[in-house]
Protein backbone atom coordinates (compact mmCIF):
# COMPACT_ATOMS: atom_id res chain seq x y z
CA UNK A 1 0.00 0.00 0.00
CA UNK A 2 1.06 3.44 -0.24
CA UNK A 3 2.62 5.00 1.99
CA UNK A 4 2.46 8.59 1.28
CA UNK A 5 0.20 10.43 2.76
CA UNK A 6 -3.03 11.99 1.36
CA UNK A 7 -2.24 15.67 0.25
CA UNK A 8 -6.06 16.14 1.17
CA UNK A 9 -5.79 15.89 5.16
CA UNK A 10 -3.34 18.72 5.23
CA UNK A 11 -5.03 22.35 5.95
CA UNK A 12 -3.83 25.68 3.65
CA UNK A 13 -1.24 26.36 6.84
CA UNK A 14 0.07 23.20 6.75
CA UNK A 15 0.78 23.09 2.93
CA UNK A 16 2.49 26.69 3.38
CA UNK A 17 4.94 24.66 5.91
CA UNK A 18 5.40 22.15 3.55
CA UNK A 19 6.05 24.70 0.71
CA UNK A 20 8.37 27.02 2.87
CA UNK A 21 10.75 23.32 3.62
CA UNK A 22 11.12 23.22 0.38
CA UNK A 23 12.01 26.44 -0.27
CA UNK A 24 8.98 28.43 -1.97
CA UNK A 25 7.15 30.81 -1.31
CA UNK A 26 3.78 30.16 1.37
CA UNK A 27 1.11 31.64 -1.48
CA UNK A 28 1.85 28.76 -3.86
CA UNK A 29 -0.07 26.89 -0.42
CA UNK A 30 -3.49 28.88 -1.61
CA UNK A 31 -2.98 28.06 -4.87
CA UNK A 32 -2.48 24.50 -4.19
CA UNK A 33 -5.63 24.46 -1.90
CA UNK A 34 -7.94 25.84 -4.78
CA UNK A 35 -6.55 22.95 -7.22
CA UNK A 36 -7.46 20.35 -4.58
CA UNK A 37 -11.03 21.37 -3.45
CA UNK A 38 -12.13 24.18 -6.16
CA UNK A 39 -11.42 22.20 -8.95
CA UNK A 40 -11.08 18.61 -7.48
CA UNK A 41 -8.06 17.81 -9.38
CA UNK A 42 -6.44 14.00 -8.38
CA UNK A 43 -3.13 14.33 -9.95
CA UNK A 44 -0.55 16.90 -9.00
CA UNK A 45 0.47 17.03 -13.16
CA UNK A 46 -2.95 19.60 -13.58
CA UNK A 47 -1.94 21.82 -11.41
CA UNK A 48 -0.86 23.38 -14.41
CA UNK A 49 0.26 27.41 -12.28
CA UNK A 50 2.49 25.06 -10.55
CA UNK A 51 6.38 24.66 -11.33
CA UNK A 52 6.95 20.88 -12.19
CA UNK A 53 9.99 20.68 -9.81
CA UNK A 54 7.05 21.91 -7.39
CA UNK A 55 4.70 18.92 -8.50
CA UNK A 56 7.31 16.26 -8.09
CA UNK A 57 8.17 17.10 -4.66
CA UNK A 58 4.81 17.31 -4.13
CA UNK A 59 4.00 14.06 -5.72
CA UNK A 60 7.60 12.51 -3.78
CA UNK A 61 5.83 13.26 -0.11
CA UNK A 62 2.09 12.98 -1.20
CA UNK A 63 -1.26 10.70 -3.13
CA UNK A 64 -4.51 11.52 -3.80
CA UNK A 65 -6.70 8.61 -2.25
CA UNK A 66 -9.38 9.21 -4.82
CA UNK A 67 -12.09 6.79 -5.52
CA UNK A 68 -12.02 4.22 -8.69
CA UNK A 69 -15.57 3.43 -10.24
CA UNK A 70 -16.36 -0.62 -9.80
CA UNK A 71 -19.78 -0.71 -10.94
CA UNK A 72 -22.47 1.82 -12.38
CA UNK A 73 -25.38 1.55 -12.54
CA UNK A 74 -28.43 3.19 -14.64
CA UNK A 75 -31.86 2.82 -14.10
CA UNK A 76 -34.36 3.70 -16.47
CA UNK A 77 -35.76 6.73 -14.65
CA UNK A 78 -32.15 8.30 -15.37
CA UNK A 79 -30.47 7.51 -11.69
CA UNK A 80 -27.43 6.21 -11.67
CA UNK A 81 -25.59 4.55 -9.08
CA UNK A 82 -22.40 3.78 -8.16
CA UNK A 83 -19.99 1.62 -5.90
CA UNK A 84 -17.02 3.43 -5.70
CA UNK A 85 -13.57 1.43 -4.71
CA UNK A 86 -11.60 2.83 -1.75
CA UNK A 87 -7.70 3.09 -1.99
CA UNK A 88 -8.19 -0.10 0.29
CA UNK A 89 -10.26 -2.46 -1.12
CA UNK A 90 -13.21 -1.36 0.36
CA UNK A 91 -16.54 -0.43 -1.37
CA UNK A 92 -18.52 2.60 -0.59
CA UNK A 93 -21.56 3.87 -2.91
CA UNK A 94 -23.28 6.77 -4.08
CA UNK A 95 -26.48 7.56 -6.00
CA UNK A 96 -27.17 10.73 -8.52
CA UNK A 97 -30.89 10.97 -9.31
CA UNK A 98 -31.98 13.34 -11.64
CA UNK A 99 -34.86 15.91 -10.95
CA UNK A 100 -36.09 19.22 -13.12
CA UNK A 101 -33.66 20.64 -14.20
CA UNK A 102 -31.51 19.32 -11.54
CA UNK A 103 -29.67 16.78 -10.06
CA UNK A 104 -29.10 15.52 -6.27
CA UNK A 105 -26.61 12.79 -5.05
CA UNK A 106 -26.85 10.82 -1.95
CA UNK A 107 -22.98 10.35 -0.54
CA UNK A 108 -21.80 8.23 1.84
CA UNK A 109 -19.77 8.58 5.45
CA UNK A 110 -18.75 5.35 6.49
CA UNK A 111 -18.01 1.96 4.80
CA UNK A 112 -20.58 -0.15 6.40
CA UNK A 113 -22.19 0.73 9.41
CA UNK A 114 -22.49 -0.29 13.28
CA UNK A 115 -26.09 0.35 13.85
CA UNK A 116 -27.73 -2.26 12.29
CA UNK A 117 -31.32 -1.40 11.46
CA UNK A 118 -33.42 -4.30 9.95
CA UNK A 119 -34.52 -3.01 7.11
CA UNK A 120 -31.35 -1.30 5.83
CA UNK A 121 -28.76 -2.93 3.12
CA UNK A 122 -25.85 -1.67 4.77
CA UNK A 123 -26.66 -2.73 8.27
CA UNK A 124 -25.66 -6.22 6.69
CA UNK A 125 -22.37 -5.34 5.78
CA UNK A 126 -21.33 -4.23 9.38
CA UNK A 127 -19.00 -1.17 10.55
CA UNK A 128 -15.40 -1.44 8.91
CA UNK A 129 -13.88 2.71 8.56
CA UNK A 130 -15.42 5.87 8.54
CA UNK A 131 -14.68 7.67 5.53
CA UNK A 132 -12.10 10.64 5.18
CA UNK A 133 -13.04 14.09 4.40
CA UNK A 134 -11.69 13.89 0.93
CA UNK A 135 -13.65 10.57 -0.05
CA UNK A 136 -17.07 12.50 1.03
CA UNK A 137 -15.72 15.21 -1.34
CA UNK A 138 -15.00 13.02 -4.04
CA UNK A 139 -18.44 11.37 -4.00
CA UNK A 140 -19.75 15.19 -4.63
CA UNK A 141 -16.88 16.25 -7.04
CA UNK A 142 -17.21 13.32 -9.34
CA UNK A 143 -21.45 13.77 -9.32
CA UNK A 144 -20.93 17.44 -9.92
CA UNK A 145 -19.13 16.90 -13.25
CA UNK A 146 -21.36 13.97 -13.74
CA UNK A 147 -24.52 16.44 -14.08
CA UNK A 148 -22.62 19.00 -15.81
CA UNK A 149 -21.78 16.52 -18.50
CA UNK A 150 -25.46 16.16 -18.89
CA UNK A 151 -26.01 19.97 -18.94
CA UNK A 152 -27.30 20.88 -15.38
CA UNK A 153 -25.93 21.48 -11.91
CA UNK A 154 -25.37 19.58 -9.32
CA UNK A 155 -27.85 21.21 -6.78
CA UNK A 156 -28.27 19.11 -3.62
CA UNK A 157 -26.14 16.97 -1.50
CA UNK A 158 -27.66 14.33 1.14
CA UNK A 159 -26.06 12.48 3.45
CA UNK A 160 -28.41 9.39 3.28
CA UNK A 161 -25.92 7.02 2.00
CA UNK A 162 -23.98 4.07 4.01
CA UNK A 163 -23.34 4.98 7.32
CA UNK A 164 -24.23 7.18 9.97
CA UNK A 165 -22.94 10.93 9.52
CA UNK A 166 -22.60 12.13 12.91
CA UNK A 167 -20.70 9.19 13.66
CA UNK A 168 -18.18 10.22 11.65
CA UNK A 169 -18.85 13.62 12.99
CA UNK A 170 -15.00 15.31 12.18
CA UNK A 171 -14.62 14.10 8.73
CA UNK A 172 -18.54 14.72 7.31
CA UNK A 173 -18.44 18.38 8.68
CA UNK A 174 -14.79 18.82 6.94
CA UNK A 175 -15.91 17.87 3.95
CA UNK A 176 -19.13 20.13 4.31
CA UNK A 177 -16.35 22.48 4.96
CA UNK A 178 -14.43 22.57 1.80
CA UNK A 179 -17.90 21.87 -0.31
CA UNK A 180 -19.68 25.30 0.98
CA UNK A 181 -16.25 27.20 1.68
CA UNK A 182 -15.94 30.34 -0.59
CA UNK A 183 -12.08 29.32 -1.80
CA UNK A 184 -13.00 25.55 -2.68
CA UNK A 185 -16.76 24.84 -4.36
CA UNK A 186 -18.74 27.45 -2.67
CA UNK A 187 -22.18 25.60 -2.68
CA UNK A 188 -25.21 26.38 -0.37
CA UNK A 189 -25.08 24.92 2.83
CA UNK A 190 -28.94 25.15 2.43
CA UNK A 191 -29.07 22.50 -0.76
CA UNK A 192 -26.77 20.24 1.74
CA UNK A 193 -28.87 17.67 4.31
CA UNK A 194 -27.51 15.09 6.96
CA UNK A 195 -29.42 12.49 7.89
CA UNK A 196 -28.97 10.83 11.27
CA UNK A 197 -30.43 7.73 12.59
CA UNK A 198 -31.04 9.88 15.95
CA UNK A 199 -27.86 10.08 17.38
CA UNK A 200 -28.95 12.67 19.79
CA UNK A 201 -25.57 13.61 21.01
CA UNK A 202 -24.09 14.63 17.24
CA UNK A 203 -27.46 16.17 17.22
CA UNK A 204 -27.19 18.69 19.77
CA UNK A 205 -23.17 18.81 18.66
CA UNK A 206 -24.79 20.43 15.69
CA UNK A 207 -27.15 22.74 17.55
CA UNK A 208 -23.96 24.49 19.43
CA UNK A 209 -22.04 24.21 16.31
CA UNK A 210 -24.49 26.57 14.66
CA UNK A 211 -24.27 24.72 11.52
CA UNK A 212 -26.54 26.13 8.63
CA UNK A 213 -27.28 23.22 6.30
CA UNK A 214 -30.28 20.86 6.77
CA UNK A 215 -31.27 18.17 9.56
CA UNK A 216 -32.85 14.90 8.78
CA UNK A 217 -33.86 12.65 11.23
CA UNK A 218 -34.55 8.69 10.40
CA UNK A 219 -37.62 8.06 12.79
CA UNK A 220 -39.69 5.33 11.01
CA UNK A 221 -41.33 4.95 14.17
CA UNK A 222 -43.27 7.18 17.03
CA UNK A 223 -44.45 3.74 18.99
CA UNK A 224 -41.40 2.94 21.19
CA UNK A 225 -41.38 -0.89 20.53
CA UNK A 226 -41.64 -0.39 17.12
CA UNK A 227 -38.88 1.37 17.12
CA UNK A 228 -36.64 -0.79 18.64
CA UNK A 229 -37.83 -3.59 16.80
CA UNK A 230 -36.42 -2.18 13.29
CA UNK A 231 -33.84 0.25 14.93
CA UNK A 232 -31.74 -0.82 17.90
CA UNK A 233 -30.50 2.34 18.77
CA UNK A 234 -33.59 2.99 19.51
CA UNK A 235 -32.49 1.30 23.09
CA UNK A 236 -29.38 4.12 23.45
CA UNK A 237 -31.08 6.74 21.95
CA UNK A 238 -34.53 6.67 22.95
CA UNK A 239 -37.86 8.78 21.26
CA UNK A 240 -37.97 11.44 24.06
CA UNK A 241 -34.17 11.58 24.13
CA UNK A 242 -34.04 12.39 20.18
CA UNK A 243 -37.28 14.82 20.69
CA UNK A 244 -35.15 16.23 23.28
CA UNK A 245 -32.13 16.36 20.95
CA UNK A 246 -34.54 17.88 17.90
CA UNK A 247 -36.11 20.47 20.41
CA UNK A 248 -32.74 21.57 21.21
CA UNK A 249 -31.46 21.94 17.65
CA UNK A 250 -34.55 23.99 16.45
CA UNK A 251 -34.32 26.33 19.30
CA UNK A 252 -30.52 26.83 18.52
CA UNK A 253 -30.47 27.04 14.97
CA UNK A 254 -34.16 27.99 14.09
CA UNK A 255 -34.62 25.61 11.41
CA UNK A 256 -36.94 23.25 11.16
CA UNK A 257 -36.07 19.49 10.39
CA UNK A 258 -36.90 16.81 8.69
CA UNK A 259 -38.57 13.17 10.08
CA UNK A 260 -37.69 10.28 7.45
CA UNK A 261 -40.55 7.75 7.81
CA UNK A 262 -39.97 4.69 6.46
CA UNK A 263 -43.40 2.82 5.16
CA UNK A 264 -43.08 -1.10 5.65
CA UNK A 265 -45.94 -2.99 5.16
CA UNK A 266 -47.95 -4.39 8.43
CA UNK A 267 -44.75 -3.27 10.39
CA UNK A 268 -45.12 1.08 10.90
CA UNK A 269 -47.92 1.85 8.48
CA UNK A 270 -51.54 1.77 9.71
CA UNK A 271 -53.51 4.13 10.94
CA UNK A 272 -52.95 4.33 14.42
CA UNK A 273 -48.99 4.71 13.58
CA UNK A 274 -50.04 7.98 11.64
CA UNK A 275 -51.86 8.65 14.81
CA UNK A 276 -48.79 8.05 16.97
CA UNK A 277 -46.22 9.89 14.37
CA UNK A 278 -49.00 12.98 14.84
CA UNK A 279 -48.54 13.33 18.30
CA UNK A 280 -45.19 13.28 18.62
CA UNK A 281 -44.68 15.38 15.81
CA UNK A 282 -46.73 18.47 17.10
CA UNK A 283 -44.06 19.18 20.44
CA UNK A 284 -41.74 21.12 17.45
CA UNK A 285 -41.78 22.34 13.51
CA UNK A 286 -40.92 19.69 11.46
CA UNK A 287 -41.32 18.36 8.35
CA UNK A 288 -42.09 14.70 7.42
CA UNK A 289 -40.87 12.69 4.15
CA UNK A 290 -42.42 9.82 3.62
CA UNK A 291 -39.95 6.72 1.67
CA UNK A 292 -41.16 4.01 -0.37
CA UNK A 293 -39.73 1.18 1.10
CA UNK A 294 -36.99 -0.59 -2.02
CA UNK A 295 -36.86 -4.40 -1.37
CA UNK A 296 -34.11 -5.91 0.00
CA UNK A 297 -33.03 -9.80 -1.62
CA UNK A 298 -33.66 -11.76 1.78
CA UNK A 299 -35.60 -9.40 3.56
CA UNK A 300 -38.62 -10.05 5.81
CA UNK A 301 -40.22 -6.50 5.12
CA UNK A 302 -42.36 -5.88 2.21
CA UNK A 303 -43.50 -2.33 0.24
CA UNK A 304 -46.46 -0.95 2.16
CA UNK A 305 -50.12 -0.92 -0.57
CA UNK A 306 -51.05 2.24 -2.13
CA UNK A 307 -54.05 2.34 0.49
CA UNK A 308 -52.20 2.36 3.49
CA UNK A 309 -49.90 4.83 2.11
CA UNK A 310 -52.48 7.14 1.16
CA UNK A 311 -54.31 6.31 4.12
CA UNK A 312 -51.17 7.44 5.97
CA UNK A 313 -50.52 10.52 4.32
CA UNK A 314 -54.22 11.69 4.34
CA UNK A 315 -53.96 11.32 8.58
CA UNK A 316 -51.25 13.30 8.46
CA UNK A 317 -52.07 16.13 6.59
CA UNK A 318 -55.50 16.46 8.22
CA UNK A 319 -53.23 17.21 10.97
CA UNK A 320 -51.74 20.02 9.20
CA UNK A 321 -48.09 18.52 9.14
CA UNK A 322 -45.82 19.05 6.19
CA UNK A 323 -45.80 15.68 4.50
CA UNK A 324 -43.80 15.20 1.14
CA UNK A 325 -44.01 11.42 -0.24
CA UNK A 326 -40.62 10.70 -1.61
CA UNK A 327 -40.88 7.93 -4.69
CA UNK A 328 -38.58 5.48 -4.95
CA UNK A 329 -36.10 6.25 -7.91
CA UNK A 330 -33.76 3.50 -9.01
CA UNK A 331 -35.95 0.28 -8.31
CA UNK A 332 -34.09 -1.48 -11.45
CA UNK A 333 -30.39 -0.95 -10.15
CA UNK A 334 -29.92 -2.11 -6.28
CA UNK A 335 -31.73 1.01 -5.48
CA UNK A 336 -31.62 0.25 -1.28
CA UNK A 337 -28.89 2.01 0.10
CA UNK A 338 -25.57 -0.54 0.76
CA UNK A 339 -27.28 -3.21 -2.11
CA UNK A 340 -24.98 -2.57 -4.82
CA UNK A 341 -21.76 -2.21 -2.49
CA UNK A 342 -23.02 -5.35 -1.03
CA UNK A 343 -23.12 -7.02 -3.94
CA UNK A 344 -19.64 -5.31 -5.11
CA UNK A 345 -18.08 -6.32 -2.09
CA UNK A 346 -19.03 -9.83 -2.18
CA UNK A 347 -17.66 -10.10 -5.73
CA UNK A 348 -14.15 -9.15 -4.54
Amino acid sequence: MDERRDIRELNVEQLADFMKSIGEKAFRAKQIYQWIWQRGVICFDDMTNISKVVREKLSQEFCFRSLTPAVVKTATDGTVKTAWELYDGNIVESVLIPGKQKFTVCVSSQVGCALGCAFCATGTLGFKRNLTAGEIFDQVILAKRAAEEQGETLSNIVFMGMGEPLLNYENVMAAIDKITGEESLAMSPYRITVSTAGITEGIRRLADDGVRFNLAVSLHSAVPSIRTSIMPINKANSLEQVADAVRYFVDKTGTRPTFEYLLLGGVNDSLNDAKELAKYCKRFPIKINIIEYNSVEGSQFKHSSDKNRDQFVKYLEGCNMVVNVRRSKGKDIDAACGQLAGKSTNKN
